[in-house]
């Protein structure tokens, strides 16, 4: 973990007065006060994380962080675990959803193996970072080592500090049963009750839903993760690819690079970094509420508003696709748009 805190240690507050001149730009463009109503916040906290009233948006990146659960034994999902591998290759065929939305946002897609049960050949687009052939079973023993937590967020902070000239990153996910570890997270941290914090996922029945329930309760018990070391909470009821999130969120924040975060597994990984650092919220932006049970709490617990709310719950990113796009339709209009002066337009009347 030193190395971890380290790279905490670099994330600084978002100086609040660049919201003030950002939105002092805004309101000398020709159009009334605050009328492009949520663009105009989503310009405003761009341009501070930037500290630049004249921020552009050109290269634009969304991760997808990949892993297998070992908690899928025990019947908490409706697809089986190879489900995961072979959206893998979709992604890299350009065949899912997220394939389709990354194109028409112009971001480039990186599919990152933190711990999928199968062995990828090299190929473009995937970077193999496997920690492991996935968790374990959280129902009956850690998900993972703290040493293996440790290394997979440290992956993300790695892919932060490897990127050059990123504007923007989006955060996806992919791993068959991972709303579960998910919500075991996010029940931990807030202290919810399981059932209230854990949904459907991939479309449960009531009686999946249930074991579901039981199979996360289970697991708290056994595992007796510490809410207030949010490493512990990790290690124990996460998964490869929500430590994956965390490191590259931490990574970002550190290098004032502003975070859109998908649904319910990335912004499990989010509270993770949060926890670890608070103002690292500064830097996120949340594309959309989820439709899956929790996300909506999770959200609110971290004082993010989302930007959407298509009763999405697919995943993989395309929520932070959307985000992306309404984000940058904001930056633009505060670099491209004329002011008053400009374009010889009078302003309001004095009072």
């Amino acid at each position: 973990m030193e190395k971890v805190e380290e790279v905490l240690d670099r994330i600084k507050p978002v100086d609040g007065s660049f919201y003030e001149k950002a939105q002092g730009r805004l309101d000398s463009l020709t159009k009334p006060k605050r009328s492009l109503g949520k663009l105009e916040d989503l310009a405003r906290r761009y341009a501070a994380i930037k500290e630049d009233l004249s921020p552009g948006i050109e290269n634009k990146a969304i991760y997808i962080f990949a892993c297998d659960h070992g908690v899928s034994q025990e019947g908490v999902s409706l697809y089986p675990k190879e489900v995961t591998a072979q959206m893998v290759y979709n992604f890299l065929e350009g065949g899912a959803a997220i394939n389709v939305l990354a194109r028409h946002v112009g971001a480039k897609i990186t599919v990152v193996d933190m711990g999928v049960d199968h062995v990828f050949k090299p190929a473009q687009g995937l970077l193999i970072k496997k920690v492991a052939r996935g968790t374990k079973n959280i129902a009956v023993g850690p998900a993972m080592t703290r040493e293996e937590a440790s290394q997979a967020v440290m992956v993300g902070i790695g892919l932060a500090e490897e990127s050059r000239g990123l504007d923007i990153v989006g955060l996806g996910d992919m791993g068959i049963a991972n709303t579960t570890p998910s919500s075991a997270i996010f029940a931990v941290i807030s202290g919810e009750p399981v059932h209230k914090v854990t949904g459907r996922g991939t479309g449960l029945d009531d009686a999946m839903l249930r074991r579901k329930v039981g199979v996360i309760e289970r697991a708290i018990e056994v595992n007796r993760p510490v809410r207030e070391d949010p490493l512990d909470v990790l290690s124990k009821l996460g998964g490869f690819e929500i430590a994956g999130i965390a490191g590259m969120i931490i990574g970002a924040s550190s290098r004032r690079i502003p975070v859109v975060i998908d649904g319910f597994i990335s912004t499990a990984g989010a509270m993770i970094a949060a926890e670890m650092k608070p103002i690292i919220r500064d830097y996120l932006f949340a594309a959309h509420c989820s439709a899956e049970t929790g996300h909506s709490l999770m959200l609110q617990k971290m004082g993010l508003d989302p930007i959407l709310d298509l009763s999405m719950r697919l995943g993989e990113g395309t929520g932070a696709a959307l985000g992306i796009s309404l984000i940058e339709a904001g930056v633009k209009i505060l670099r491209e748009m004329a002011t008053f002066e400009e374009a010889g337009v009078s302003g309001e009347k004095s009072k």
